[in-house]
């Protein structure tokens, strides 16, 4: 009987869990789409007005910066919470 309360503990924090981190990765991957697209859409601009003076690279370096810090807290941080979610259940049994 105590065992089947922890697993329906376990149960609610994982799904709890899961869909934060598909909401963390669906906002990534919005992220990213955008910066293809708009960086797509700015270097047109560029090529169409300027030709001779290419500015879109500041912005696709900045952009790109935000976007690999993005990926970087998506896709690392993933092992530690599975870590530590194993070390929160462990201390509960």
């Amino acid at each position: 009987m105590e065992n089947s309360i922890y697993e329906e503990k376990f149960s609610k924090i994982s799904k709890s869990v899961a869909k934060r981190r598909v909401k963390k990765l669906k906002r990534f991957y919005i992220h990213f789409m955008f910066f293809v697209a708009g960086n797509v859409i700015v270097a047109a601009i560029n090529y169409k007005t300027t030709p001779g003076n290419l500015w879109f690279y500041w912005l696709t370096l900045g952009w790109g910066m935000a976007i690999l810090i993005h990926g970087f807290n998506i896709f690392s941080l993933k092992d530690w919470e599975a870590q530590k979610i194993k070390e929160l259940m462990a201390q509960g049994n």
